[in-house]
């Protein structure tokens, strides 16, 4: 786990995660994240996405179980580890 990181909210409630935590959690560009309040402390977690794998031809290929937008590298790194598991 990275070391804990002293950051500044601006004045709209904004902060920035450092890239450093950001990679640690697989957070990306563009995906959905889950904040919630639990006795004082945010948590800030990655929604991940469900996926099913299908298979077309030889290959099998993940794919969101939700339909929308593209699925991220992260998530189809972990269904790549899922399979192979």
């Amino acid at each position: 786990m990275a070391e804990p990181i002293t950051i500044t909210i601006d004045r709209v409630g904004r902060v920035v995660i450092p890239k450093e935590i950001r990679e640690e959690a697989g957070i990306e560009p563009g995906m959905p994240l889950t904040i919630s309040c639990r006795e004082g402390r945010i948590e800030i977690e990655p929604r991940r996405r469900p996926v099913r794998i299908e298979k077309r031809g030889r290959l099998q290929v993940a794919v969101s179980a939700e339909g929308g937008e593209p699925l991220t590298r992260s998530t189809v790194r972990a269904a790549q580890r899922k399979v192979r598991d």
